[in-house]
């Protein structure tokens, strides 16, 4: 009897696990959240507001930025890499966006992998993402360049958002910087969803020596940028 009920106990625990849906390594570490996949696209419209103060100018620069994953190899450390090329097009006031070509501007490279994303940006590493995805979770996004230490922290994931008309079932928010005191203001993050990647991001880095009682940096900007980069559309080529 007793073998007969640890036979009968075996075969239900055996049927138990084989209903239930073991979900695939990437998706509990939130790789998905960085689809790798070649031919992956992601356009974005790009607004950019730089200060100067010698002499005193402000300047808008309106564009789009098409990313494109476009091939896969082994990078100069042995590991594997991604091709990410990067293409732009600038607004202009007598023809349509969609009637202007888009011209290569640069080439990044990627390393993703299930314990972080790593992108190259003009020579300089930056641990985007870390898996696996936790609230609150806080890493050094500049350990592999020289730029010194900057924390990068988890605000939220899994959340329903709308950017440009989009439907984001689940995004990610990352702070990668926000400082403030009465002369300069440091602030920057990154959005991502789930099976696009990168959705948003915005850069404020400016400052001012006009210090004013009650009245914020961000209104007597004397010098610095600010850029915001949001999606408008995504696919595969």
């Amino acid at each position: 009897m007793k073998n007969l009920f640890a036979l009968l106990m075996l075969i239900a625990l055996t049927y138990s696990c084989a209903k239930k849906k073991i979900p695939e390594p990437e998706k509990l570490l939130g790789l998905d959240y960085y689809p790798t996949n070649i031919g992956k696209f992601v356009e974005y419209e790009v607004d950019s507001t730089v200060y100067t103060d010698l002499p005193v100018t402000v300047k808008t620069y309106n564009y789009r930025i098409k990313e494109i994953l476009t091939e896969q190899f082994i990078d100069n450390e042995g590991k594997p890499a991604l091709k990410l090329e990067r293409y732009i097009k600038f607004k202009s006031t007598t023809k349509p966006y969609d009637s202007i070509p888009y011209v290569i501007k640069e080439v990044w490279m990627i390393n993703a992998t299930n314990k972080n994303v790593q992108v190259n940006e003009r020579d300089l590493r930056f641990t985007k993402l870390i898996f696996p995805v936790e609230l609150n979770a806080t890493w050094n996004g500049n350990a592999l360049n020289n730029i010194g230490e900057q924390l990068y922290t988890y605000n939220y994931f899994d959340k329903t958002e709308t950017i440009n008309n989009i439907n984001l079932e689940k995004t990610l928010l990352v702070t990668e910087q926000d400082q403030k005191n009465l002369i300069e203001l440091h602030f920057s993050t990154e959005k991502y969803a789930k099976n696009i990647g990168l959705v948003e991001r915005t850069i404020k880095h400016v400052y001012s020596n006009n210090v004013v009682p009650n009245v914020p940096i961000e209104n007597r900007i004397e010098t610095g940028i600010i850029y915001n980069q949001k999606i408008i559309a995504y696919g595969q080529q």
